[in-house]
């Protein structure tokens, strides 16, 4: 019989990207201090090349949309689960779906255990009225909490950057980075998943055109309309290039190891990037740093927000989907010569990453 101290841990996080991405921090911080104990982690199948790094971690990709789909859908992601022998289980997530699977669990009598997401301080903050402007646990230490509940506690003191990705001279990465010639490279990831954390592309364009005089410019993004912006810019100005279009995520994964800065807005790049070890200037709309979403072990001065004395509603919600009357134009108010000052301070002031 299997011994319960060999049983796996089940985790899941789904959600967006960036989301999923914050996990690997507060992964790598676990194995550190359990390395022998097995995990078998639940996300979407788009997110496997972000687990790729850990030896003792199983990756169950799942779609909510086909074979998954529903109440019929959850039972069988539940029997299929439960065939894992596993010992506990961490939601990360805690919303509907994974509620209905920590009931089912719970009944077979394992443990269960969800991220506590502090929604009472979070209506405190984004609310208009009565605001209370402090800043919210970031959720990388959530994460953390859960794993303690279940008696693993997890310090991210203990987190330590992975060592760079070896890159073959004939892949298309290395190729992508030996054409540099040797100039430092920026990532501008310009896009959010919403209007109110997109920095207008007419100023993004300046910042572009002026950085990429000095430096080679990688261009991050997802969305055909985004797609489209990149194949423009990349087609305008020499040193720019398209990095979405022509690299899967593990690909894109490589190159970013390999950049000196990611220039991002609230989003799923900037996490992408802070997990490498790469400086991240991230540009904030109707979000705010204190909403608990800032890139890992960022200072707080590579964020550029809004000035709250001119629009003292932000952050007006978790997830920037909410523009108030009167703050379509509340992105303009940055900059571009602020965002193209703070890029070149923090080029200037970076440590190399030796590895």
């Amino acid at each position: 019989m299997t011994q319960q101290k060999d049983k796996p841990i089940l985790v899941y996080r789904f959600s967006a990207l960036g989301d999923i991405a914050m996990t690997i921090p507060v992964l790598r911080s676990f194995f550190k201090s359990y390395p022998n104990q097995k995990i078998i982690l639940v996300s979407r199948n788009y997110a496997k090349p972000l687990f790729d790094e850990f030896d003792n971690l199983e990756f169950v990709g799942v779609e909510f949309n086909n074979q998954y789909k529903g109440i019929q859908g959850f039972v069988k992601l539940f029997k299929f689960l439960r065939k894992k022998n596993i010992k506990s289980v961490a939601d990360l997530h805690n919303v509907l779906r994974t509620k209905v699977l920590n009931f089912l669990f719970r009944i077979t009598l394992i443990k269960v255990q969800s991220v506590n997401k502090g929604r009472s301080d979070r209506k405190k903050l984004i609310r208009r009225k009565n605001k209370i402007f402090k800043p919210l646990t970031p959720i990388q230490y959530r994460y953390c909490d859960v794993f303690r509940r279940l008696g693993f506690p997890v310090d991210l003191v203990n987190h330590e950057y992975p060592v760079k990705p070896f890159l073959d001279n004939d892949t298309e990465e290395q190729k992508l980075l030996s054409s540099c010639q040797n100039k430092k490279i920026i990532g501008i990831a310009p896009f959010a998943s919403f209007q109110g954390k997109s920095y207008p592309l007419d100023l993004m364009q300046n910042v572009i055109a002026y950085l990429q005089k000095s430096y080679s410019i990688y261009l991050f993004g997802g969305g055909e309309n985004e797609l489209n912006q990149i194949k423009i810019w990349d087609r305008a100005y020499e040193n720019v290039f398209d990095v979405s279009k022509n690299f899967n995520l593990r690909q894109q994964l490589n190159i970013i190891n390999y950049i000196d800065l990611m220039i991002s807005m609230d989003s799923a790049n900037g996490h992408l990037a802070a997990n490498c070890g790469v400086p991240v200037l991230t540009i904030w709309g109707m979000t705010h740093p204190f909403c608990g979403f800032t890139p890992f072990d960022q200072a707080p001065e590579n964020s550029i927000v809004i000035d709250r004395n001119l629009y003292p509603a932000i952050p007006t919600s978790i997830f920037g989907n909410k523009v108030p009357k009167g703050y379509s134009s509340a992105l303009r108010t940055i900059e571009p010569k602020e965002i193209i000052e703070k890029a070149l301070k923090i080029l200037e002031n970076a440590k190399p990453r030796h590895n």
